[in-house]
């Protein structure tokens, strides 16, 4: 104990590896965070249970109203003002100046310098609590503004006449997508950049003969996303990064939009940092401004990433969890750099929220004429009848200039008793880790046709795959399957039907073809085969078939 302050225990962080500390940040500065709280164990996940509600996980899993007080007139003591809380996610919003947080937290704050993100408030090292906080709080989140969500799609490409990415009408097709829409069904998605261009998504279902679904843009964080007029105001480094991310943005919108006709779209925008993660998962926990059964998350960060705190992984593990228990499907992308996940070392990596065991995984595919070959400027018939391999792009990475999906053996979560497959990770000595992904679908090319900033153009990735299962669960959901009610997802996957084989593998088309091997690292990764596999999962979805499988 230094000063009745004690170490509060997984928040260390090192310095960003590309960062270095210019400055001591202004003592006036107005900073807010997120607590969190301890609560009771959640029980073992079991999908023939019916889904927890809200005003069952709060009392029975929530904070005590004894330990929102404590640290509440705890704070305060410090010059901190209490803005929200919450028993129900266990964590409080809390604002002050960077004084009164170096008091109360010991954080010694900076401002850094990093190639790859400009200047952010950062931290270096653990953070101390006031002593009688021990044990009662677990994290605290938003000092340290470092990038942990980055976009895990390639980079939009203009689409000239004789290449073209496949539209919705073409998708649904090739995965036999369930008559009917998704007619009642709320789709949530998950925004750490970037914002929405309502006109881009006109024109997209305009291309495609479509109704404009009704999209509610969901304020996460501190400051609303900028209008398309806002972003054009801004400095031109910051303009640039703004429509990069909406070009991610603009993506997950119009696969929802055109392959769940009928539901409602809530956009959930939040900071990319680990308080954004928090904050926008404690908003899909409470239900506002709606219930969303679905919801797809197209960033992420290797779950070894040294950006991570374990405070932070786990507390946004938590609430997946809490999410899973209440009969929420996240569906996060695995990545698009391979096995080695943008981690310039000896190691496969893998990323996350996709380890999760608390998440559907999903990872990438292309089409080929071949095992061996994409159908580069291939006709709208041939995309349809395109053999399916794993995608890889040489050299398995975006910053080599290609990509591939993600896929592995996690390091940091056990592999969930649900998921019954074996596969061994290359890592030596590696835990029989969460093993990612669950399934898959298109992320190579051809890529999906997209309206994004005004042109009409190409683009794909993990990111694109996951609102396209985002979207399939919506009309399962709309058409009564499962037929308990919304329902976690990935432990029906595994499990067994009547006829004794998983539903995974009754209603996915298998992908035998691909690896997802990052060169020059790891230079080892995973392979496809019969059955399922750390590259494609089960498979890419046969709707009509996982409508029929389901129980």
């Amino acid at each position: 104990m230094v000063d009745g302050h004690v170490v509060l225990e997984n928040s260390e962080r090192p310095r960003k590896h590309d960062a270095e500390r210019v400055r001591d940040v202004d003592p006036a500065a107005p900073i807010e965070v997120t607590v969190t709280l301890r609560g009771p164990r959640l029980p073992q996940l079991d999908t023939s249970n019916p889904a927890l509600s809200r005003a069952e996980l709060e009392s029975g899993y929530g904070a005590s109203a004894e330990d929102l007080e404590r640290v509440g007139t705890t704070l305060e003591r410090y010059g901190l003002k209490v803005q929200e809380s919450s028993a129900l996610t266990r964590s409080m919003r809390v604002s002050g100046t960077a004084a009164q947080m170096e008091d109360a937290f010991r954080p010694g704050l900076g401002i850094y310098r990093s190639a790859e993100g400009g200047e952010f408030r950062g931290r270096e090292q653990e953070l101390q609590i006031p002593a009688e906080l021990d044990g009662v709080l677990t994290g605290v989140f938003g000092l340290d503004q470092r990038r942990v969500a980055r976009r895990v799609s390639s980079e939009p490409q203009p689409a000239p006449a004789a290449v073209e990415g496949l539209g919705p009408s073409q998708l649904e097709q090739r995965y036999s997508f369930p008559t009917g829409s998704a007619q009642g069904q709320n789709v949530g998605i998950a925004e750490f950049g970037g914002t929405y261009y309502p006109d881009d998504l006109s024109k997209f279902c305009e291309q495609h003969g479509l109704q404009v679904p009704q999209v509610t843009v969901v304020n996460v964080g501190q400051q609303p996303p900028p209008s398309p007029s806002e972003v054009q105001a801004l400095p031109e480094e910051q303009r640039k990064e703004t429509e990069d991310d909406s070009g991610e943005v603009m993506m997950d919108i119009e696969i929802v939009a055109g392959m769940s006709q009928g539901a409602q779209i809530y956009v959930f925008f939040s900071t990319f940092d680990q308080k954004g993660w928090i904050d926008l998962l404690n908003k899909v926990i409470s239900g506002v401004p709606a219930h969303t059964p679905v919801l797809s998350v197209s960033w992420g960060l290797a779950e070894d990433s040294p950006d991570w705190s374990k405070a932070a992984l786990q507390e946004v593990n938590q609430r997946l969890e809490a999410a899973a228990h209440m009969g929420i499907t996240v569906c996060a992308a695995s990545g698009d750099d391979g096995s080695g996940d943008q981690v310039e070392d000896h190691k496969a990596h893998v990323n996350f929220p996709a380890t999760s065991p608390f998440v559907l995984s999903v990872g990438g595919t292309m089409l080929a004429s071949s095992p061996a070959e994409s159908p580069q400027g291939e006709g709208e018939g041939e995309g349809e009848s395109a053999s399916e391999v794993v995608w890889w792009n040489t050299p398995g990475t975006r910053s080599g200039g290609g990509g591939s999906t993600g896929g592995g053996v996690s390091v940091i979560f056990q592999r969930p008793a649900w998921q019954t497959v074996k596969v061994a990770s290359v890592n030596h000595g590696a835990i029989d880790g969460r093993v990612v992904p669950d399934i898959a679908a298109l992320a190579g090319p051809p890529m999906y046709d997209l309206q994004i900033l005004g042109q009409r153009g190409a683009s794909g990735g993990t990111s694109a795959a996951t609102p396209l299962w985002a979207s399939l669960i919506a009309r399962l959901l709309a058409a009564g399957k499962p037929s308990q009610g919304p329902t976690f997802l990935p432990p029906l996957l595994y499990a067994n039907a009547a006829s004794g084989q998983p539903v995974g593998q009754l209603g996915c088309t298998d992908i035998t073809e691909g690896n997802n091997i990052s060169k020059p690292h790891p230079d080892k990764g995973y392979r496809a085969g019969p059955g399922y596999d750390a590259v494609s999962g089960w498979g890419v979805p046969n709707g009509v078939q996982l409508l029929a499988e389901l129980p």
